[in-house]
């Protein structure tokens, strides 16, 4: 799952693009408001953590230009601001959630793992194709014979192929989705982290695997 981060106190935003990184999500860091409007047009973000007090253009435009057009990606507003007329704003413009600062990590995290299931429809963190679960809160993936705790990149992988069984992903959509659209990581790093997921397939003795499909890309299908 791929974050866009848009927070101007650079040292809070580091902290945190850190904490979503050792939560397996893939994060995108902007400090304005204009360049996190950049980054939403030209690349594809599951949720988007927004603060208010922004320079160039505040979080509150951005929001309203966003709903505007149409884009419903799950906001998560982070302010300094406490008082319940500038949630009532917030909320009443198209944030799904509002966080004030200081804020607990664990409740942030929390918050978007609720936030991002609401926009899915999903009501469980499992995902489940044929004798494999992937289990979205604490990375595992698992079969009635045992488990593996996927690092990140791993992780999205598996997650992206579990959430779109039996279609072909493009390997550029896994560049574009986990190390994002100017990422200078080229094609071949996408089969080296298949290549680890296949292994721990089979080790879990799945009944599914992905199915390389030359010069195209990825799908994860049941054995035939």
């Amino acid at each position: 799952m791929r974050i866009l981060l848009a927070e101007d106190e650079r040292s809070l935003s580091r902290a945190l693009v850190a904490l979503l990184e050792r939560s397996n999500y893939s994060a995108d860091a902007v400090y304005d408001g204009e360049e996190a409007l950049a980054y939403l047009e030209g690349g594809s973000y599951d949720a988007l953590i927004l603060d208010i007090m922004m320079p160039k253009v505040d979080g509150l435009t951005v929001l309203r230009r966003l709903r505007e057009q149409g884009n419903p990606i799950p906001v998560l507003l982070l302010t300094a601001k406490s008082e319940v007329s500038d949630k009532v704003l917030g909320l009443d413009t198209g944030a799904n959630d509002y966080l004030t600062k200081p804020f607990s990590t664990q409740e942030l995290m929390a918050r978007i793992r609720a936030m991002t299931r609401t926009q899915t429809g999903q009501v469980s963190s499992r995902i489940t194709f044929g004798n494999i679960t992937l289990d979205q809160a604490t990375f595992e993936l698992s079969s009635p014979t045992g488990s593996f705790r996927l690092a990140n990149k791993e992780y999205q992988m598996m997650e992206l192929l579990m959430c779109n069984p039996r279609q072909l992903i493009p390997t550029e959509r896994f560049l574009e989705r986990i190390w994002g659209y100017d990422s200078d990581v080229e094609l071949n790093v996408v089969w080296v982290y298949i290549s680890y997921l296949r292994k721990k397939l089979t080790a879990l003795h799945a009944d599914i695997q992905i199915k390389v499909t030359r010069n195209a890309g990825y799908s994860l299908e049941g054995q035939s």
